[in-house]
């Protein structure tokens, strides 16, 4: 078999189960922080912890199949290992930026909830009018 092909066998094996797991951890973990960005919300934290897993695997395998291909022949086991190597750190490093650029943005909005709840509660209620004013 061409060591080409078995690069490409051995990264596919590496790199999908790796999208699902950091995906389910992510998903499973992220939940608790999307709810607490919109107020204890659940039904709107599932759906958006959802909506971002699906936008996960889309990129991240998106991701994986552009960056399959090696325009090098592979000649033996050390470039088969060297090649998957490079490619999952590849997709390591996209994964490791998107995750804290999606935190960064969530915290973005968590704090600025927080600001706008405290700013709520600082204001004095409304006084009621006299009648006939």
């Amino acid at each position: 078999m061409d060591m080409t092909v078995v690069a490409y066998i051995a990264y596919l094996l590496v790199a999908v189960p790796l999208t699902i797991w950091v995906a389910r951890t992510l998903g499973a973990n992220g939940y608790h922080f999307i709810k607490d960005v919109f107020a204890g919300d659940e039904q709107l934290a599932q759906a958006v912890n959802k909506l971002l897993q699906v936008g996960f695997y889309l990129l991240n395998f998106g991701f994986v199949a552009l960056w399959l291909r090696t325009g090098d022949p592979i000649a033996d086991a050390r470039g088969v290992f060297e090649t998957v190597a490079v490619k999952i750190g590849a997709v390591l490093l996209v994964l490791g930026l998107l995750h804290v650029v999606n935190v960064a943005v969530l915290n973005g909005f968590r704090k600025r909830g927080h600001v706008d709840a405290r700013a709520l509660a600082a204001l004095e209620p409304p006084q009621p009018r006299p009648h006939g004013a």
